[in-house]
């Protein structure tokens, strides 16, 4: 494959394929990021109405696990999110400047470094907020509902 720039119609069908690809993915990951929130969800309240049904209390902190699994693998679809929309504005930005290789263009891979992304999403408030509330009530619910 040639390193030289490439001189491409942005209008070119390759180009529009490469960007719709990318833009597909990144869809993906926000999917998969919403899914982890229902499955959560979904599964913290099975938890929580066996552990209920049994008359076990001091188990409801077992809901807390899928908690923890799902807000890291969250904050892991949302930095491969970011990820790959990081390699979508640096596509579009060397197709702007000219300087687009044919490597640029076979090539789908998140641009950044994927810990300091994953941080980063752990830190946002769709992440925390949505986790740390799911915590709290976990929490009621084991000391007020269950006691």
């Amino acid at each position: 494959m040639s390193e030289d720039p490439l001189q491409i119609d942005p209008e070119a069908a390759s180009i529009q394929t490469h960007l719709g690809i990318i833009q597909n993915v990144i869809q993906r990951m926000s999917a998969n990021s919403t899914n982890c929130k229902a499955w959560c969800v979904t599964l913290v309240a099975a938890v929580l109405v066996i552990i209920a049904d049994k008359g076990k209390p001091d188990y409801a902190w077992i809901a807390l696990l899928p908690t923890v699994v799902f807000l890291a693998l969250d904050a892991y679809y949302l930095a491969l999110e970011k990820g790959f929309r990081n390699s979508y504005n640096q596509f579009v930005s060397k197709l702007r400047a000219g300087s687009l290789t044919e490597q640029d263009l076979y090539s789908v891979m998140p641009v950044g470094n994927m810990s300091k992304l994953q941080f980063e999403a752990a830190k946002s408030f769709s992440v925390w907020g949505f986790y740390i509330s799911l915590g709290v009530l976990i929490g009621v619910t084991k000391w007020i509902a269950l006691e």
